[in-house]
């Protein structure tokens, strides 16, 4: 029998589609690995990649299992809320006086380890 470990992040405000951009290598990964080449990344979706794969390892390392023998099993970014109408609505005005709405979007990030089990 295995363990899993899960972390989420949610409402991060970047699309998911530049986060996915991020997170498309790492699956599959050794935890540890990945977040030494995470460190190393330019993107600015990296950061809160980073710190929710820390935060998944610092769970496993809670509930005892072996931190040196996790990989990451799952790894997503799901589409969050947009910035509703309203309040803080961002809005470009577009030629001959027409409303152009900017749309400010989120992302849900979820990671999931699992132990690696030897034979």
């Amino acid at each position: 029998m295995y363990e899993r470990v899960q972390a989420k992040a949610r409402h991060i405000p970047m699309t998911p589609l530049k986060v996915r951009r991020v997170i498309a290598p790492f699956r599959g990964m050794q935890a540890q690995a990945a977040l030494d080449a995470l460190k190393f990344l330019p993107h600015a979706a990296a950061r809160p990649v980073y710190k929710l794969i820390r935060s998944a390892i610092a769970n496993a390392d809670e509930l005892g299992l072996d931190v040196d023998s996790l990989y990451i099993a799952e790894l997503r970014a799901d589409e969050g809320p947009g910035r509703a109408p309203g309040k803080g609505w961002r809005a470009k005005w577009g030629s001959r006086g027409r409303y152009r709405p900017i749309r400010k979007r989120s992302s849900h990030i979820t990671v999931v380890l699992e132990e690696r089990l030897e034979e």
